[in-house]
Formats: C-alpha cells, sequence, structure tokens
C-alpha cells in the first residue's frame, strides 16, 4: 500500500470517529446548525447563534431525534451549552489549541447546505486574539485556510488526531474559516457550572464539567 492510501485510510478512521459525535441542531424553522457531544450524558457544544430560537431538537448520529433545551449561553464568545436526555452518547476528545501553530492540518465537520456530516479541511493560518477581521472580539481563535458553510456553524474543528481544537463559527473570506479554541469553551463550560458570568438556563444536570 502507497504512503498516499495510508494516509488516506487514516485520515478516514479519524474522520469517522469523529463524525460520531456531531449532531445537527434544528429550531423548527428555516434555521439549523451543527454541535459536538462534550458529555455521554447529553451535554452538547454549539453556537450561540445556531441555538438562538426555540424549540430546539437535535438529531443524534445514531437518527434518533430529541427536544434539547440551552441551559447556558454567551453570546459575546458565541458558544452554547445544551441538554438532551439521553445517555451513552459518543464524545470527543477535547484538545488543546495553545499547542496548535500555523501550518498544521486541521478538519472541520458539520452539515453545510443541509449535506450531513461533510468535511472540508486544510491548514492552520493562525491562532488566538490577533486575527485580521476578527478584533472586535476578545478571545482566542483557529483560523484555517478552509470553506466553512451555513450548517457548518457549531460543528467540530479537529486535529490529525480527531482532538476538538474549536467551534466552527464563521467565514473571514471565500476560503477562511473561524472556530472558536477549545481553551475558550473549556472556560466557558467551566464558568457556566461553576455559576460564574455566564447564564444559567436550566439547574440540576450532572455534573458534566
Amino acid at each position: 500500500m502507497s504512503l498516499l492510501a495510508q494516509l488516506n485510510d487514516a485520515l478516514s478512521d479519524v474522520i469517522g470517529g469523529a463524525q460520531k459525535s456531531v449532531v445537527q441542531i434544528r429550531d423548527g424553522r428555516a434555521g439549523q446548525g451543527a454541535g459536538t457531544i462534550w458529555h455521554a450524558d447529553g451535554l452538547i457544544v454549539t453556537n450561540a447563534h445556531v441555538a438562538h430560537r426555540s424549540p430546539l431538537e437535535v438529531v443524534l448520529p445514531d437518527g434518533r431525534t430529541i427536544s434539547a433545551s440551552v441551559i447556558a449561553r454567551d453570546d459575546e464568545r458565541d458558544l452554547a451549552a445544551l441538554a438532551v436526555e439521553a445517555n451513552g452518547l459518543p464524545t470527543i476528545q477535547p484538545g488543546d489549541s495553545r499547542r496548535l501553530h500555523a501550518g498544521q492540518w486541521v478538519m472541520a465537520v458539520g452539515h453545510p447546505w443541509g449535506i450531513l456530516n461533510a468535511v472540508t479541511g486544510g491548514i492552520v493560518i493562525g491562532v488566538g486574539k490577533q486575527m485580521p477581521d476578527l478584533r472586535v472580539f476578545t478571545q482566542d481563535w483557529v483560523v484555517a485556510d478552509l470553506h466553512l458553510r451555513p450548517g457548518n456553524s457549531g460543528g467540530p474543528m479537529i486535529d490529525t488526531g480527531g482532538r476538538l481544537i474549536g467551534v466552527n463559527t464563521l467565514m473571514t473570506g471565500p476560503s477562511v474559516g473561524a472556530a472558536v479554541a477549545v481553551d475558550v469553551v473549556k472556560d466557558f463550560l467551566k464558568r457556566a457550572f461553576n455559576g460564574a458570568s455566564v447564564r444559567i438556563e436550566t439547574q440540576n444536570r450532572p455534573q458534566w464539567v
């Protein structure tokens, strides 16, 4: 087997693993996006702009469609945490966005234009706060040379090990996509479930973080 074929097989396995943790989020109208299962007992991470309308429903990787509730949101960082009544869900391993650097290969999973679990890939352009066109935001971003489209929002950006390194959020050009860095997501969840500064909409949930 050629080296290229081995690489293709390895990436396919990585992508297949990540796709098992990706959900589709619908708001009952025209809007829909993606989310990533963070905890097996029903905690899902997505963008705040994906979950800004209700009622919400989530299509799980196994095809089940169930209701979801927003339990925390941070509009400034465009992050939201959803809860669904399910357990034993396949999760994704969080990575470390602080270890990323320009030139590394990353992939984004989502549902662009309604195409389920579509994948796009490219290389990291930069990581951090001082990103072109994103200077109005104060958080860390992962900016990559890949195509994000409507329906990618809220889905995972992963590294070649299949680890979550960002939440796909926006396009800053025809072939430039930006994701909220996973370390920002970790901070958002810690603040949410410690009752600090992030609005909690539902209490008495499992100890997810």
